[in-house]
């Protein structure tokens, strides 16, 4: 049989559809689809593919079994190193990991690794009853702080060995990450919900509305008998550009807004917690953040939406897919443009007026890229006299996130760069003996697998540090 040159198409809603719902966009391959994608596998014997995967999921061999109709055995191979293999599948960059390593990527379009992985992911969940079974207690307590996808995987894999893992949450619903920042029509809460469920079967405990540094400290967790930390709190703290008009209402981070309606459930028609819809939206910024908060926008029912960002679609850094899912939607780019100011409606006849303080526009400037900065990217450069203006109602920042200084400010011995990452080593120990760190808390806002790699990292690490104190 001839192979495919080319991945099976995803199936989609339609864009005039799903730009009025928060269902999955994306629908997932069938049985005959996966097998299908599978087969167009080379099976090398060098597997480039897993050396592109930060957790090194074993991919060949859960194509094969695939392939062979054999969905839960090729589960079984994927959990052997990864803990989210659902959410891995639908929001991981494989175009930029594994799938970009492959060996038939170098002639045609590589194999659909992401794809096939979410429909494994999703056959074992809708097809296997049996709970995960915990294995014989080690005796040895260790304390996960943020349940996201660093968290969860460091715990997984704790859990696996013996451990008594507790995971301390912040919010009311695990997840971190996942659940208030990732939309739901690209990852389904009920997704991460079961794959938070599947741990739990493991061991592990959960315990939400619980401030690391607030409520408890990292020092009173091994008072509490807690013999390792993993610090996995991720990078909750918005960035801002500093221009006039930011403390305006309708002036969002991109985390804010995001949390209000993922988590929160603004979306609802009579939310307890509110949030702007209709009218002329601005996303600033470039990310999958960014388009996230878009796509999200819009099916809040904004008028129009804009992506403002200051180079060009080729330095784009969100996802080509969703790129595509946005400009299928309708979402408007204006590339090669810089905000400088936002505008706000005022009268000064009559303070009390309740509009005052309401955006009402943004200014912006054109910009041209020059040369290359020391990340070599083109560095853009702001077209003198070029300011314009554009009627907004509502302005979102989605240009980055920093780690939250709480765990830092109140953990002594506790090193941090000056971008507020906490120092690791190349095992993930930081500078305090018995405590350990991953994640966005370390490297800034990444993708979910870096996350996932570091807390896999941290997990044997920690295994080693407790084995050798036995």
């Amino acid at each position: 049989m001839a192979l495919d040159p080319k991945k099976h198409e995803m199936p989609t809603q339609e864009p005039q559809v799903r730009a009025h719902n928060f269902n999955e966009v994306a629908l997932g391959y069938d049985e005959a689809t996966a097998i299908a994608e599978a087969s167009r596998c080379l099976s090398c014997k060098n597997q480039p593919c897993v050396s592109g995967c930060p957790v090194n999921i074993h991919i060949p061999e859960f194509l094969k079994q695939v392939k062979e109709g054999n969905f839960e055995e090729a589960y079984q191979i994927i959990s052997q190193t990864s803990s989210l293999p659902a959410v891995c599948g639908r929001v991981c960059p494989q175009e930029s990991q594994c799938e970009c390593k492959c060996t038939l990527g170098i002639k045609f379009e590589p194999v659909g690794i992401g794809r096939v992985e979410r429909f494994v992911a999703d056959y074992h969940n809708t097809h296997n009853t049996e709970p995960a079974k915990a294995p014989e207690p080690n005796g040895h307590k260790v304390a996960v702080i943020g349940s996201g996808p660093s968290g969860l995987t460091c715990a997984g894999d704790l859990a696996k060995k013996g451990y008594k893992v507790t995971v301390f949450e912040a919010l009311h619903q695990a997840g971190g990450v996942l659940v208030y920042g990732i939309p739901e029509f690209r990852l389904p809460k009920s997704i991460v919900a079961k794959e938070v469920d599947t741990l739990k079967q493991l061991g592990v405990d959960v315990e939400t509305n619980i401030v690391i540094g607030k409520t408890l400290t990292v020092d009173e967790l091994f008072e509490m008998g807690y013999e390792a930390v993993f610090i996995g709190s991720g990078a909750g703290l918005p960035n801002f550009m500093n221009i006039p008009g930011e403390a305006l209402k309708g002036v969002y981070s991109a985390n804010e807004f995001l949390t209000r309606s993922n988590l929160m459930k603004s979306y609802l028609d009579d939310p307890t917690t509110p949030i702007m819809k209709g009218g002329n939206v601005a996303v600033v910024g470039g990310g999958n953040v960014a388009m996230d908060a878009a796509r999200t926008a819009l099916r809040l029912g904004a008028e129009k939406v804009s992506i403002v960002y200051r180079r060009s679609m080729e330095e784009l850094p969100a996802r080509k897919e969703e790129v595509e899912h946005a400009q299928e939607e309708g979402i408007e780019f204006l590339l090669l443009h810089n905000p400088v100011e936002i505008l706000g409606y005022q009268n000064p006849d009559d303070p009390r007026d309740p509009k005052n303080g309401f955006v009402t526009g943004m200014k912006c400037i054109k910009m041209e890229l020059g040369e290359p900065d020391e990340k070599g990217r083109r560095r853009p450069i702001p077209i003198e006299g070029s300011e314009f203006t554009i009627d907004v109602d509502c302005v979102i920042m989605a240009i980055g996130t920093s780690p939250n200084p709480l765990i830092k400010n109140t953990t002594d011995g506790l090193e941090v760069n000056k971008r507020g990452g906490i120092i690791v080593n190349e095992d993930g120990l930081t500078s305090r003996n018995g405590v350990y760190a991953g994640g966005d808390a370390v490297t800034g806002a990444a993708t979910v697998i870096s996350a996932m790699g570091a807390g896999k990292l941290a997990a044997k690490s920690i295994d080693e540090y407790l084995s050798d104190k036995a």
